[in-house]
């Protein structure tokens, strides 16, 4: 099937106008949600090549843990919820190949192609949370260990999207009828195992008829809004206004916007969030201007053993992203470079955190771990 026609499937209502027209709209009546970034077929992992899009969607089959490990690392798959349900799915191959060489002994060698994966990327929490509960279940399995593995992984990415819609409903509830919002990077179906984090609550509000328009950061250096976020919005049919990411703050000063709506890769016991970069000057800004900011989150993004932000690890990428654009290079050779990929956002900067168990106004210490505990 050809790329583009997979997701050529968009759900859509007919109405007449007073002047009997009629008009294509998005459906109200089911969720728009038309994009898969990750599928299980076959025995073998497939995952959408993020780098290529929009330009091209590009299928990769993947059938060793290694080589997705790569992937990850190479941002073939990014997005904290979908790099560990790939991993759980790296897990699975991780062990077909281990049991293959030695079915006595798959638990010892299927360790060094846990710790390629639990190495690929080292910010997000939701990979070491997915390796850790795929491993949990080593010590009860007997004979060949791919079935047990295979649903737990599958389990693990249907429970991602039904968290998904669920927290899509709760943040839509909280911020009802509004007229536009902005929202950082890519958190929706591409950056899970379907409808999205943050970008599940502009879905479900926009369904109901609240929202008239999306605003979206180009999210540099890497471009997720400007590539993924648009592209995404686009194949749904949902409203969307791409901006420099250096517009947004001149955006809010004109009253344009009423909410900054945003994902994370892990949030520390403490409510503070850690999230692709530009995040945190947005909440600053946002608090100037009187402007809401709600995180959006599954609970294997909180990580309660990390006391506050100053102590998640920071993920410092090559200077290439930055150095060049499309291949091209646009600076000057020898400059020196920083290239963080998350920054933090303290709690106070916060005003709702949504997950699947439910929001937490005001996020503090006491009222993340009543919620989790």
């Amino acid at each position: 099937m050809n790329g583009f026609a997979f997701y050529d499937l968009i759900t859509h209502c007919t109405q007449k106008s007073d002047s009997g027209e009629t008009i294509l709209s998005a459906s109200k009546t089911k969720p728009a949600d038309n994009v898969r970034a990750i599928r299980w077929e076959a025995s073998t992992l497939t995952l959408l090549d993020q780098r290529r899009l929009p330009g091209e969607v590009i299928y990769r089959d993947y059938v060793d843990a290694v080589d997705i490990a790569t992937a990850i690392h190479d941002m073939v798959v990014r997005g904290a919820p979908a790099i560990g349900i790939t991993a759980a799915y790296g897990v699975v191959l991780a062990a077909r190949k281990a049991y293959t060489k030695d079915p006595q002994a798959w638990q010892t060698l299927i360790q060094p192609d846990l710790d390629s994966l639990a190495s690929s990327r080292p910010t997000a929490v939701n990979l070491h949370w997915a390796l850790e509960r795929m491993q949990s279940l080593f010590a009860g399995i007997s004979g060949d260990p791919e079935p047990v593995l295979l649903q737990a992984a599958k389990d693990i990415h249907a429970e991602d999207v039904a968290a998904n819609q669920a927290m899509g409903e709760v943040g839509a509830g909280i911020i009802g009828q509004c007229r536009a919002v902005l929202t950082h990077c890519n958190t929706g179906s591409l950056a899970t195992g379907g409808y999205g984090t943050a970008l599940g609550v502009i879905r479900s509000a926009y369904r109901r008829g609240n929202l008239q328009m999306v605003y979206v950061d180009e999210t540099r250096p890497w471009l997720q809004g400007t590539r993924l976020t648009t592209w995404e919005l686009m194949q749904d049919n949902i409203p969307v206004t791409l901006l420099a990411d250096c517009a947004a703050n001149y955006l809010m000063s004109r009253g344009e916007i009423e909410w900054v709506i945003v994902g994370a890769d892990r949030i520390a016991a403490n409510g503070d969030v850690a999230n692709k970069i530009g995040t945190y000057g947005l909440a600053v800004a946002a608090r100037h201007h009187s402007i809401r900011v709600m995180v959006v989150a599954p609970v294997s993004t909180f990580d309660l053993g990390i006391a506050d932000g100053s102590h998640i690890p920071i993920e410092d990428r090559g200077p290439y992203e930055i150095l060049q654009c499309g291949g091209h290079l646009i600076a000057p050779g020898g400059v020196n470079t920083w290239n963080p990929v998350f920054d933090v956002t303290p709690a106070g900067l916060i005003d709702v955190i949504v997950s699947e168990k439910g929001a937490i106004q005001a996020p503090d210490r006491q009222k993340i771990k009543a919620l989790l505990v």
